[in-house]
């Protein structure tokens, strides 16, 4: 059972983690917060963002802060497969036999990054699927186990050009979180470029290793969930379903298919290690509407209606958000600015067409 003392610990170590990965990572509070939050839980984070803001230094400070080993996979068009998961090799024994020997690949690590994962072929992006949910992997008939402290930080160039590979679903799905990386402000840059002008390389210390980050795990799965909060979060869930009995007027109209039961332990999953870092004993119901976007945003497909109107993802959780909790919800900015388009060209119209009306009468003859 946790107590007073457990609590008081995993904020102190969440506070030491934080203030290490800020000597590398300038700004990027949000980030930072959901990358610390999905790896104590034991999630996989997918991070999207033009080039040049701070992904792959921020999982390289992660594996830092941590002390775990950490691997880098700079993915391909021409990635293999055999060059994630590794391969059987033939080597010679001492009596000059040749025999199978199994090479591991980078996978075999703690902490991977998975570094452009869009630009691999769908072939090499699966090899990471078993891995990333069973924490095993197959070569040859042959199923290795790894690490419970094992974690996958994928890092997405939001740009299309040749030779990018969209991530299918069933891998999109087995990321607990997708967390936008946005550039950075006019002081944030400033701060990035005078600290970058002294040094390159990380310089944050570990404070974490890999047994207190699965006591932190085991910690936070022992807060309590109320069971109102629990049917708000799996509401919430359902909620993203156009053709489920909680279907919210949103997804009804902009979704076509909704967030995988996978959502619903996810958004367990971190409250329970959010609500530990602001010092509390029980997930609120803020800690789930908070955490809605980076859980569902990569789970839900929208429909064409939703592309035709500019309509994203983050718009539909808001809105299923605001009709839970008894709110009108708002009209995207997208979405008022058609209306007010539509409106002003069709009044002139229809008011046209009532004059012609009133001077000509059946057939189009004139009064």
């Amino acid at each position: 059972m946790v107590n007073e003392t457990d609590i008081r610990k995993f904020s102190k170590q969440c506070e030491d983690i934080f203030e290490q990965v800020g000597r590398d990572v300038i700004g990027q509070k949000d980030v930072v917060e959901g990358a610390i939050i999905a790896m104590i839980a034991g999630g996989n984070v997918l991070l999207e963002g033009v080039p040049g803001v701070g992904k792959t230094r921020l999982v390289r400070s992660l594996g830092r802060v941590f002390n775990l080993p950490f691997s880098r996979i700079q993915f391909t068009p021409d990635l293999m497969p055999a060059d994630v998961t590794g391969t059987n090799i033939i080597v010679k024994d001492e009596n000059g036999n040749s025999q199978f020997q199994f090479q591991p690949g980078p996978i075999f690590s703690n902490i991977i990054l998975a570094d452009e994962i869009n630009r691999a072929t769908p072939k090499t992006q699966s090899a990471l699927l078993e891995a990333m949910q069973e924490h095993t992997v197959t070569v040859m008939g042959v199923s290795r186990k790894l690490s419970d402290a094992f974690f996958v930080l994928a890092t997405q160039n939001p740009i299309e050009q040749d030779g990018t590979y969209p991530l299918p679903e069933a891998q999109m799905d087995r990321f607990m979180f997708k967390l936008i990386v946005p550039n950075p402000g006019v002081d944030d840059l400033m701060d990035i470029v005078n600290m970058t002008q002294k040094t390159m390389d990380e310089v944050a210390d570990a404070v974490c290793s890999g047994e207190e980050l699965l006591e932190m795990r085991r910690t936070a799965n022992h807060i309590p969930v109320a069971e109102e909060v629990m049917r708000y979060a799996m509401t919430l869930c359902l909620a993203t379903h156009p053709d489920s009995e909680c279907a919210s007027a949103a997804a009804k109209k902009y979704v076509r298919l909704g967030a995988s039961p996978r959502a619903g332990q996810a958004l367990i999953s971190a409250a329970k290690v959010r609500a530990l870092m602001h010092g509390r004993f029980n997930v609120s119901y803020s800690d789930l509407n908070d955490l809605a976007y980076p859980v569902l945003r990569h789970r839900l497909k929208m429909n064409f209606e939703a592309i035709a109107e500019q309509v994203k993802a983050d718009d539909v959780i808001r809105m299923v958000i605001e009709e839970l909790n008894g709110k009108k919800p708002e009209k995207t900015q997208t979405v008022a600015q058609t209306e007010a388009a539509t409106s002003q060209v069709e009044a002139p119209q229809s008011e046209s067409n009532a004059d012609k009306k009133g001077k000509r009468k059946f057939f189009g003859r004139k009064e």
